[in-house]
């Protein structure tokens, strides 16, 4: 039976009032974890969490977590993993350039990469299994018991790829209960329409249920591409299923077998124009690739970086992203006695995702990607716990292993030969032209010039990574005195990956690919002509069609035949990729290995002040397994990177204020991370490197405060200062440079004509991280009628300003923002019934969505990916 006190219990776990360590459930009920505090006189939650892998009082657990409920997830309308960015501080979730591709960091930490060879420093799990892919947990947050966020390394028990923090999903079990399940459905503007529901089944009494759980999410676009369709792209058509098995036969043992599977298909991800380069903003008659696509024979269409925020793109085709996410676990929990629990947790995962995208970004074909990628693993995890008097303690072991394939391809379009010579400004066309009138007189003994960069080329690449990993791990709780806990454990990490990466030219038609010029020589600096070079091999073959012109040459001498050689490569279709630059130029094949292995740790403690008061201290490692590059990079570029590690410094306190209603928890923390895995800019491509290190220190706040029986009332606050202590070949100013001719400070090198293609990032911030977040959520109950309860809330949060890539370029700086969220809740007790009427970014602020880029090869050009619009709905929920 539905009551004010239970529902006002339920909801005051306050989205900004918890901090916890949490993993998956295990439903172990301890006597002395029950509340030192009566709830009926403070209404202060007393929230049990299966903290450390055991169940604890979340205000007795020494680390910093950020908790939500199955219910609060529900009413706020929190649809999957990137909506809990604008509630959790210091955690940033986006998604970018596809469905399949995000990215996370907590306190700073984080890589966002293209690359499938990268592990994340944020690590997911659901029900206990770590998922090896970030974008597997973009699907909608349906039938979840809870969500954490929990903070800093969590490298002893949760492992390795850990070094900032992890996400850890617990989903509702299947129950014996007649009136667990639910129906609901979501509608909104973009043609917003989700359904999901879920069902618990009783197959023998208290010994053997089920539970069927799925759900569907379609909406319209909210990218408008002006020549294919408004509301066409970002928009949703995903579904899922889940089936679930609890068997427990004695109260000692307990089986629960998942399996579940989910689907993506969409048009994402649109990102218009932020910076134009039709004409350069600080230097007069200087023009760029906007103002050339716009004149024949491109004839496309321009669209300004003025109109960034009205959510317009005019790509060639429509993106696909799609992905299939599917898997099984079965976790076993034997309670051998009173003392001990043994758990096994098995986990099976396939990961498939599939891009097409036009990476020219503009209505002109020039060149598309795709990316298609098959992904399999396998984890086991044993453990054993120990809860005595005095000390508790986890020991475990862990295996992992996983296969990877990944088949890309970037090709070429049909204007893209087209493109590919503008470049020159036709300081080649009177050799092309030569070598045509020569190839005319002769009647076609000579042949005559071929296309520099047809269409239809593809440059490819097959990846195969193997992965296996494993661990053994252990942590002790000891209780020092009545008042005293000493936390401490280890956990040794063993890796081996092997990485196979065949690399393929394919020309139209079979014809063969050869690489007649080196990537030396730039036709704007005459200094870089030397031998071997595309301007220098156009000079000799100049000369020798002037000596032809002239009659210097006779062709039909055995000397006038050998000049003609000079001819060949530009009579060879395709002669202009192998100068481009490393992605369109022949390389070596990449066969590696790498093993490696790492001991991680933390220690901790944590004194009782009173029977509401806990302070803490403590350090902690975290440890991200080095890897192999699956793009394709410059020749003698090294495709191993090495393992990324963190130790981190915490202090914290969790203090409770019965007579005012008050909870605060607050922490500060200090991170220093070794070799950071950062996306950088190394000669004429982006690669994955180590960057260097890298530190981190900042303070959190959360609260929550009850002034009055109908009010609730929760505030967070994260400031994160975080910045490169050492990163030398880091990316480098583009845009900035190209509109105003000032030349990046970062780069080192002394000749103007021959830069470095590569910048000294010290000192300089992260790309994506604000130095300061708040959030505020007033609740306030109302009072209709007996049979209702129901209340209004409004959420606002405040993001700083931040940059948005990682080479600190001035116009790549956004200002600070604010997102408000309100909802009006109501609960039809004689009906069983939610009635939830909800708008998200209610006031239409515009802002990017975490990071730009510089457009390939279109200098000057610098495009974003869009953040959501204001939305609002309605939403059904039916208990039965």
């Amino acid at each position: 039976m539905f009551t004010l006190h239970t529902r006002r219990s339920a909801l005051a776990m306050a989205i900004f009032a918890s901090f916890s360590l949490t993993s998956e459930a295990q439903n172990i009920e301890h006597s002395d974890n029950t509340s030192h505090k009566s709830d009926t006189d403070t209404f202060l939650e007393t929230i049990t969490v299966t903290a450390q892998k055991r169940t604890q009082n979340l205000q007795e657990v020494p680390i910093a977590v950020t908790t939500f409920s199955g219910q609060q997830l529900q009413e706020a309308i929190i649809k999957d993993v990137y909506d809990l960015q604008t509630l959790v501080p210091a955690f940033n979730a986006f998604q970018h350039q596809s469905a399949t591709q995000s990215f996370f960091s907590i306190r700073g930490v984080g890589t966002s990469s293209q690359n499938f060879g990268l592990e994340s420093s944020v690590g997911l799990y659901v029900d206990g299994v770590y998922r090896a892919r970030q974008n597997s947990m973009i699907n909608n947050f349906v039938d979840i018991e809870a969500v954490e966020v929990l903070k800093g390394p969590q490298g002893t028990l949760f492992g390795k790829n850990t070094p900032s923090g992890a996400v850890t999903v617990r989903t509702v079990k299947p129950s014996h209960e007649s009136d667990d399940g639910f129906l609901e459905v979501t509608a909104g503007n973009y043609g917003l329409l989700n359904f999901s529901g879920a069902k618990s089944f009783s197959a023998i009494e208290d010994v053997l249920a089920f539970r069927a759980t799925a759900f569907s999410s379609d909406r319209d676009g909210i990218v408008d591409n002006i020549i294919l369709g408004d509301e066409t792209q970002n928009d949703r058509n995903r579904w899922g299923a889940r089936l679930q098995m609890l068997y427990t036969p004695s109260s000692d043992i307990s089986l629960r077998v998942i399996a579940d599977h989910s689907e993506i298909d969409e048009i994402c991800c649109g990102s218009p124009a932020l910076i134009s380069n039709f004409t350069a903003r600080e230097i007069p008659g200087k023009f760029g690739t906007d103002a050339l696509l716009t004149q024949p024979p491109f004839n496309g269409t321009f669209i300004s970086g003025e109109d960034f925020f009205e959510r317009k793109v005019n790509d060639t085709f429509l993106p696909e992203s799609t992905m299939k996410d599917s898997g099984i676990s079965v976790e076993l929990d034997w309670d051998v006695d009173e003392r001990y629990r043994v758990t096994s947790i098995t986990g099976f995962r396939n990961f498939d995702s599939y891009d097409h995208i036009d990476t020219d970004y503009s209505d002109v074909a020039l060149f598309g990607t795709i990316n298609d990628v098959e992904q399999s693993s396998f984890s086991q995890e044993l453990r054993l716990t120990y809860s005595g008097k005095d000390l508790t303690y986890i020991v475990g072991l862990y295996y992992f292993t996983q296969d990877l394939d990944l088949d890309y391809s970037q090709y070429t379009d049909g204007l893209f030969n087209e493109f590919y010579m503008a470049g020159f400004e036709g300081a080649l066309d009177p050799l092309l032209s030569g070598i045509d009138q020569i190839s005319a007189l002769t009647g076609g003994l000579v042949a005559p010039s071929a296309q520099a960069a047809p269409a239809g080329v593809g440059f490819d690449h097959i990846s195969k990574q193997d992965h296996e990993s494993y661990a053994i791990f252990g942590q002790f709780d000891y209780r020092l005195s009545e008042k005293m806990t000493l936390t401490a454990g280890l956990r040794y990490t063993d890796e081996k990956k092997e990485i196979s990466t065949n690399y393929f030219e394919n020309m139209p038609n079979g014809t063969t690919f050869v690489p007649f010029f080196n990537s030396v020589g730039d036709p704007a600096n005459p200094e870089t002509i030397v031998p071997g070079s595309l301007i220098y091999g156009a000079a000799v073959a100049g000369a020798v069609a002037d000596g032809i012109a002239t009659g210097q040459i006779d062709i039909t001498t055995p000397d006038g035949q050998a000049a003609l050689q000079a001819f060949v490569p530009f009579q060879t279709p395709g002669w202009g990729f192998q100068p481009l630059g490393p992605v369109t130029s022949q390389r070596s094949n990449v066969d590696e290995t790498l093993k490696d292995d790492k001991v991680t740790g933390t220690a901790k403690l944590s004194y009782q002040l009173d029977p509401n008061a806990m302070v803490y201290a403590s350090i902690g490692t975290g440890y991200k397994s080095g890897g192999t590059n699956t793009d394709r990079l410059a020749e003698g570029f090294d495709p191993i990177f090495d393992a990324e590690t963190s130790t981190s410094y915490e202090v914290g306190i969790k203090k409770d204020f019965i007579d005012h209603k008050l909870r605060i928890n607050a922490a500060a923390h200090y991170t220093e991370v070794e070799d950071f895995q950062a996306n950088a800019y190394t000669g004429n491509g982006f690669n994955l490197q180590n960057a260097g290190d890298y530190k981190i220190d900042g303070v959190e706040v959360e609260v929550t405060w009850l002034p009055t029986d109908e009010m609730e009332v929760h505030f967070a606050y994260a400031r994160v200062n975080a910045e490169f202590d050492n990163f030398e070949r880091g990316n480098c100013w583009v845009a900035y440079t190209w509109h105003t001719g000032i030349t990046d400070p970062g780069q080192e090198s002394t000749d103007p004509a021959n830069p470095n293609p590569y910048c000294n990032r010290s000192g300089d911030r992260p790309a994506g991280e604000p130095e300061d977040f708040a959030a505020l959520s007033i609740k306030q109950e109302l009072v209709f009628l007996e049979s209702i309860y129901s209340f209004f809330q409004i959420d606002y949060s405040y993001t700083g300003d931040m940059v948005l890539d990682s080479s600190n370029d001035p116009y790549a700086q956004q200002d600070s923002y604010s997102l408000v969220n309100a909802r009006l809740f109501a609960h039809l007790q004689d009906y069983d019934l939610d009635i939830i009427l909800w708008g998200r970014n209610v006031f239409d602020e515009e802002y990017v969505n975490g990071n730009n880029f510089n457009v390939p090869i279109q200098d000057g050009k610098m495009n974003a990916y869009v953040s959501e619009p204001r939305t609002f709905g309605v939403t059904l929920r039916k208990q039965f």
